[in-house]
Protein backbone atom coordinates (compact mmCIF):
# COMPACT_ATOMS: atom_id res chain seq x y z
CA UNK A 1 0.00 0.00 0.00
CA UNK A 2 1.46 3.33 -1.00
CA UNK A 3 1.74 6.32 1.25
CA UNK A 4 -0.75 8.31 -0.82
CA UNK A 5 -3.32 5.52 -0.67
CA UNK A 6 -2.82 5.30 3.10
CA UNK A 7 -3.41 9.05 3.48
CA UNK A 8 -6.43 8.85 1.17
CA UNK A 9 -8.01 6.10 3.27
CA UNK A 10 -7.15 7.88 6.50
CA UNK A 11 -8.91 11.03 5.24
CA UNK A 12 -11.94 9.04 4.11
CA UNK A 13 -12.24 7.30 7.49
CA UNK A 14 -11.75 10.63 9.26
CA UNK A 15 -14.46 12.18 7.08
CA UNK A 16 -16.95 9.42 7.92
CA UNK A 17 -16.14 9.53 11.66
CA UNK A 18 -16.43 13.33 11.69
CA UNK A 19 -19.88 13.13 10.15
CA UNK A 20 -20.99 10.48 12.64
CA UNK A 21 -19.65 12.65 15.47
CA UNK A 22 -21.55 15.61 14.04
CA UNK A 23 -24.75 13.59 13.81
CA UNK A 24 -24.43 12.56 17.44
CA UNK A 25 -23.96 16.18 18.47
CA UNK A 26 -26.84 17.54 16.40
CA UNK A 27 -29.35 14.80 17.17
CA UNK A 28 -28.45 13.70 20.66
CA UNK A 29 -26.36 16.26 22.56
CA UNK A 30 -27.80 19.60 21.42
CA UNK A 31 -31.43 18.60 22.14
CA UNK A 32 -30.40 17.71 25.72
CA UNK A 33 -28.75 20.74 27.38
CA UNK A 34 -28.40 18.78 30.61
CA UNK A 35 -25.87 16.52 28.90
CA UNK A 36 -23.82 19.55 27.89
CA UNK A 37 -23.88 21.01 31.41
CA UNK A 38 -22.72 17.67 32.82
CA UNK A 39 -19.62 17.57 30.62
CA UNK A 40 -16.22 18.06 32.28
CA UNK A 41 -14.21 21.11 31.28
CA UNK A 42 -12.26 19.21 28.63
CA UNK A 43 -15.45 17.70 27.23
CA UNK A 44 -17.13 21.10 27.06
CA UNK A 45 -14.14 22.53 25.22
CA UNK A 46 -14.24 19.64 22.73
CA UNK A 47 -17.97 20.12 22.21
CA UNK A 48 -17.58 23.85 21.60
CA UNK A 49 -14.77 23.17 19.14
CA UNK A 50 -16.87 20.59 17.29
CA UNK A 51 -19.70 23.10 16.89
CA UNK A 52 -17.42 25.78 15.50
CA UNK A 53 -15.05 23.61 13.46
CA UNK A 54 -16.54 20.14 12.97
CA UNK A 55 -18.09 20.97 9.61
CA UNK A 56 -14.79 22.46 8.45
CA UNK A 57 -12.83 19.32 9.31
CA UNK A 58 -15.06 16.80 7.55
CA UNK A 59 -15.19 18.83 4.33
CA UNK A 60 -11.43 19.39 4.23
CA UNK A 61 -10.81 15.67 4.80
CA UNK A 62 -13.20 14.76 1.97
CA UNK A 63 -11.57 17.25 -0.42
CA UNK A 64 -8.12 15.80 0.35
CA UNK A 65 -9.36 12.23 -0.09
CA UNK A 66 -10.96 13.00 -3.46
CA UNK A 67 -7.89 14.91 -4.63
CA UNK A 68 -5.64 11.95 -3.84
CA UNK A 69 -8.11 9.55 -5.47
CA UNK A 70 -8.24 11.65 -8.65
CA UNK A 71 -4.46 12.05 -8.78
CA UNK A 72 -3.81 8.33 -8.32
CA UNK A 73 -6.43 7.03 -10.72
CA UNK A 74 -6.69 9.76 -13.35
CA UNK A 75 -3.47 11.74 -13.17
CA UNK A 76 -2.59 15.32 -12.31
CA UNK A 77 -4.22 16.91 -15.36
CA UNK A 78 -7.68 15.42 -14.90
CA UNK A 79 -7.60 16.04 -11.16
CA UNK A 80 -6.83 19.74 -11.56
CA UNK A 81 -9.05 20.08 -14.64
CA UNK A 82 -12.02 19.10 -12.48
CA UNK A 83 -11.04 20.59 -9.13
CA UNK A 84 -10.20 24.12 -10.26
CA UNK A 85 -13.37 24.76 -12.32
CA UNK A 86 -15.57 23.18 -9.65
CA UNK A 87 -14.11 25.28 -6.83
CA UNK A 88 -13.88 28.63 -8.59
CA UNK A 89 -17.12 28.43 -10.59
CA UNK A 90 -19.15 27.21 -7.60
CA UNK A 91 -17.62 29.95 -5.45
CA UNK A 92 -18.65 32.52 -8.05
CA UNK A 93 -22.15 31.08 -8.10
CA UNK A 94 -22.37 31.15 -4.29
CA UNK A 95 -21.04 34.70 -4.04
CA UNK A 96 -23.56 35.79 -6.66
CA UNK A 97 -26.33 33.92 -4.86
CA UNK A 98 -25.63 35.36 -1.41
CA UNK A 99 -25.28 38.86 -2.88
CA UNK A 100 -28.20 39.00 -5.34
CA UNK A 101 -30.41 35.95 -4.78
CA UNK A 102 -29.50 34.53 -8.21
CA UNK A 103 -29.35 31.61 -8.98
CA UNK A 104 -30.39 29.93 -5.70
CA UNK A 105 -32.81 32.41 -4.15
CA UNK A 106 -32.14 34.83 -1.30
CA UNK A 107 -30.20 33.13 1.48
CA UNK A 108 -27.23 33.64 3.78
CA UNK A 109 -24.81 31.43 5.67
CA UNK A 110 -24.70 31.25 9.45
CA UNK A 111 -21.79 30.00 11.57
CA UNK A 112 -20.19 26.57 11.79
CA UNK A 113 -18.69 26.16 8.32
CA UNK A 114 -15.52 28.18 8.65
CA UNK A 115 -14.11 31.50 7.45
CA UNK A 116 -16.40 33.33 5.02
CA UNK A 117 -14.95 34.57 1.75
CA UNK A 118 -15.95 38.25 1.29
CA UNK A 119 -17.95 37.79 4.50
CA UNK A 120 -20.53 35.77 2.54
CA UNK A 121 -19.54 32.20 1.65
CA UNK A 122 -17.64 29.78 3.92
CA UNK A 123 -14.46 28.60 2.21
CA UNK A 124 -15.57 25.00 2.77
CA UNK A 125 -18.62 25.32 0.52
CA UNK A 126 -16.68 25.28 -2.79
CA UNK A 127 -14.77 22.27 -1.42
CA UNK A 128 -18.06 20.41 -0.98
CA UNK A 129 -19.10 21.28 -4.54
CA UNK A 130 -15.78 19.78 -5.65
CA UNK A 131 -15.72 16.52 -3.73
CA UNK A 132 -19.42 15.66 -4.16
CA UNK A 133 -19.50 16.86 -7.76
CA UNK A 134 -16.44 14.79 -8.61
CA UNK A 135 -17.90 11.74 -6.86
CA UNK A 136 -21.15 11.94 -8.80
CA UNK A 137 -19.39 12.67 -12.10
CA UNK A 138 -16.89 9.82 -11.83
CA UNK A 139 -19.60 7.31 -10.86
CA UNK A 140 -21.64 8.42 -13.87
CA UNK A 141 -18.63 8.36 -16.21
CA UNK A 142 -17.43 4.90 -15.20
CA UNK A 143 -20.93 3.42 -15.16
CA UNK A 144 -21.85 4.80 -18.59
CA UNK A 145 -18.54 3.65 -20.05
CA UNK A 146 -19.19 0.12 -18.87
CA UNK A 147 -22.80 0.18 -20.12
CA UNK A 148 -21.67 1.50 -23.50
CA UNK A 149 -19.18 -1.32 -23.97
CA UNK A 150 -21.61 -3.93 -22.68
CA UNK A 151 -24.28 -2.82 -25.15
CA UNK A 152 -21.72 -2.84 -27.94
CA UNK A 153 -20.38 -6.28 -26.99
CA UNK A 154 -16.82 -5.06 -26.48
CA UNK A 155 -17.08 -1.98 -28.70
CA UNK A 156 -18.47 1.35 -27.58
CA UNK A 157 -22.17 1.54 -28.44
CA UNK A 158 -22.66 5.21 -27.53
CA UNK A 159 -21.01 7.97 -29.56
CA UNK A 160 -18.32 9.55 -27.32
CA UNK A 161 -20.01 12.96 -27.30
CA UNK A 162 -23.33 11.40 -26.27
CA UNK A 163 -21.59 9.43 -23.50
CA UNK A 164 -20.01 12.63 -22.17
CA UNK A 165 -23.32 14.52 -22.28
CA UNK A 166 -24.98 11.60 -20.49
CA UNK A 167 -22.26 11.70 -17.85
CA UNK A 168 -22.86 15.40 -17.22
CA UNK A 169 -26.63 14.87 -17.03
CA UNK A 170 -26.33 11.96 -14.59
CA UNK A 171 -23.76 13.83 -12.50
CA UNK A 172 -26.11 16.81 -12.23
CA UNK A 173 -29.07 14.61 -11.22
CA UNK A 174 -27.08 12.83 -8.51
CA UNK A 175 -25.71 16.13 -7.21
CA UNK A 176 -29.14 17.79 -7.08
CA UNK A 177 -30.68 14.70 -5.46
CA UNK A 178 -28.23 15.21 -2.59
CA UNK A 179 -29.57 18.75 -2.17
CA UNK A 180 -33.09 17.38 -1.67
CA UNK A 181 -31.99 16.08 1.74
CA UNK A 182 -29.14 18.51 2.44
CA UNK A 183 -31.02 21.80 2.22
CA UNK A 184 -33.87 20.87 4.59
CA UNK A 185 -31.36 19.44 7.09
CA UNK A 186 -29.07 22.47 7.00
CA UNK A 187 -31.62 25.29 6.71
CA UNK A 188 -34.72 24.09 8.59
CA UNK A 189 -33.50 21.79 11.37
CA UNK A 190 -33.16 23.31 14.88
CA UNK A 191 -29.42 23.92 14.43
CA UNK A 192 -29.04 25.77 11.11
CA UNK A 193 -26.01 26.39 8.92
CA UNK A 194 -27.78 28.62 6.39
CA UNK A 195 -31.27 30.01 5.94
CA UNK A 196 -33.43 31.28 3.12
CA UNK A 197 -34.76 34.82 3.33
CA UNK A 198 -37.81 34.11 1.20
CA UNK A 199 -40.70 31.70 1.49
CA UNK A 200 -39.89 28.58 -0.48
CA UNK A 201 -42.57 26.73 -2.41
CA UNK A 202 -40.71 23.41 -2.39
CA UNK A 203 -40.62 22.26 1.25
CA UNK A 204 -39.30 25.63 2.38
CA UNK A 205 -36.87 25.94 -0.53
CA UNK A 206 -37.49 28.14 -3.58
CA UNK A 207 -37.73 26.16 -6.80
CA UNK A 208 -34.91 28.22 -8.24
CA UNK A 209 -32.62 26.78 -5.59
CA UNK A 210 -32.90 23.43 -7.36
CA UNK A 211 -32.46 24.97 -10.80
CA UNK A 212 -29.47 26.89 -9.43
CA UNK A 213 -27.92 23.66 -8.23
CA UNK A 214 -28.42 22.03 -11.60
CA UNK A 215 -27.07 25.05 -13.48
CA UNK A 216 -23.99 25.37 -11.27
CA UNK A 217 -23.24 21.66 -11.59
CA UNK A 218 -23.80 21.78 -15.35
CA UNK A 219 -21.38 24.68 -15.79
CA UNK A 220 -18.41 23.26 -13.91
CA UNK A 221 -18.98 19.67 -15.03
CA UNK A 222 -19.29 20.93 -18.59
CA UNK A 223 -16.01 22.84 -18.35
CA UNK A 224 -14.27 19.82 -16.81
CA UNK A 225 -15.66 17.59 -19.58
CA UNK A 226 -14.28 19.89 -22.27
CA UNK A 227 -10.88 19.78 -20.58
CA UNK A 228 -11.00 16.00 -20.10
CA UNK A 229 -12.03 15.21 -23.66
CA UNK A 230 -14.09 12.23 -24.78
CA UNK A 231 -11.81 9.30 -23.91
CA UNK A 232 -13.70 6.83 -21.66
CA UNK A 233 -13.19 6.52 -17.92
CA UNK A 234 -12.36 2.91 -17.11
CA UNK A 235 -12.69 2.26 -13.37
CA UNK A 236 -14.14 -0.82 -11.70
CA UNK A 237 -16.16 -1.25 -8.53
CA UNK A 238 -13.15 -1.63 -6.28
CA UNK A 239 -11.64 1.62 -7.56
CA UNK A 240 -14.96 3.44 -7.18
CA UNK A 241 -15.49 2.58 -3.51
CA UNK A 242 -14.28 5.99 -2.33
CA UNK A 243 -16.62 8.15 -4.46
CA UNK A 244 -19.51 5.81 -3.67
CA UNK A 245 -18.85 5.93 0.09
CA UNK A 246 -18.54 9.72 0.00
CA UNK A 247 -21.84 10.07 -1.82
CA UNK A 248 -23.73 7.57 0.37
CA UNK A 249 -22.39 9.00 3.65
CA UNK A 250 -23.08 12.62 2.72
CA UNK A 251 -26.53 11.73 1.43
CA UNK A 252 -27.23 9.74 4.60
CA UNK A 253 -26.07 12.62 6.81
CA UNK A 254 -28.65 15.01 5.37
CA UNK A 255 -31.36 12.37 5.10
CA UNK A 256 -30.97 11.24 8.71
CA UNK A 257 -31.25 14.78 10.08
CA UNK A 258 -34.22 15.51 7.82
CA UNK A 259 -36.09 12.36 8.87
CA UNK A 260 -35.35 12.65 12.60
CA UNK A 261 -35.68 16.39 13.22
CA UNK A 262 -38.20 17.62 10.65
CA UNK A 263 -41.89 16.99 10.01
CA UNK A 264 -42.80 13.74 8.31
CA UNK A 265 -43.86 15.70 5.23
CA UNK A 266 -40.12 15.87 4.47
CA UNK A 267 -40.17 12.14 3.85
CA UNK A 268 -41.32 13.03 0.33
CA UNK A 269 -38.20 14.96 -0.78
CA UNK A 270 -36.07 12.37 1.04
CA UNK A 271 -37.72 9.56 -0.91
CA UNK A 272 -37.31 11.56 -4.12
CA UNK A 273 -33.64 11.98 -3.30
CA UNK A 274 -33.25 8.24 -2.77
CA UNK A 275 -34.92 7.48 -6.12
CA UNK A 276 -32.99 10.10 -8.11
CA UNK A 277 -29.67 9.89 -6.26
CA UNK A 278 -28.92 6.97 -3.99
CA UNK A 279 -30.36 4.21 -6.17
CA UNK A 280 -28.73 5.43 -9.44
CA UNK A 281 -25.38 5.92 -7.66
CA UNK A 282 -25.43 2.33 -6.40
CA UNK A 283 -26.49 1.10 -9.85
CA UNK A 284 -23.70 2.98 -11.63
CA UNK A 285 -21.15 1.64 -9.17
CA UNK A 286 -22.41 -1.91 -9.66
CA UNK A 287 -22.46 -1.85 -13.47
CA UNK A 288 -18.91 -0.48 -13.53
CA UNK A 289 -17.94 -4.09 -12.88
CA UNK A 290 -14.73 -5.64 -11.58
CA UNK A 291 -11.31 -5.49 -13.25
CA UNK A 292 -11.77 -9.07 -14.51
CA UNK A 293 -14.88 -7.98 -16.39
CA UNK A 294 -13.13 -5.25 -18.37
CA UNK A 295 -12.17 -5.85 -21.99
CA UNK A 296 -8.43 -5.04 -21.88
CA UNK A 297 -7.94 -5.32 -25.65
CA UNK A 298 -10.42 -2.52 -26.24
CA UNK A 299 -11.05 -0.55 -23.07
CA UNK A 300 -7.44 -0.32 -21.99
CA UNK A 301 -6.38 0.96 -25.40
CA UNK A 302 -8.93 3.77 -25.44
CA UNK A 303 -8.54 4.86 -21.82
CA UNK A 304 -6.37 7.67 -20.57
CA UNK A 305 -6.44 6.29 -17.04
CA UNK A 306 -2.74 5.63 -16.53
CA UNK A 307 -2.35 5.92 -12.76
CA UNK A 308 -0.08 8.67 -11.54
CA UNK A 309 3.17 7.47 -10.01
CA UNK A 310 2.97 7.25 -6.24
CA UNK A 311 5.53 6.48 -3.57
Amino acid sequence: MTRLLTIERFCLIGHVLSMLFGLAGLLWVLPHPDLIMALPAQGLTLFQWSLSGGGVVYMILAAIAVSLFAYRNLGTYRWLAFMLPSIFLSLGSELLGTSTGFPFGHYHYLSGLGYKIAGLVPFTIPLSWFYLGFSTYILAAAGLTRLSYSLGKGKEALPPVLRVLGTIALGIILLTAWDLVLDPAMSQAPFKFWEFQEAGQFFGMPYRNLSGWMATGAVYMGVASLLWGTKPIVLGRQQLVLPLVLYVVNFGFGAFITIVQLDKIFLLPTALGVILGLVPALFLWWVAGSPAEQEPSDLAETSLNSPAPVS
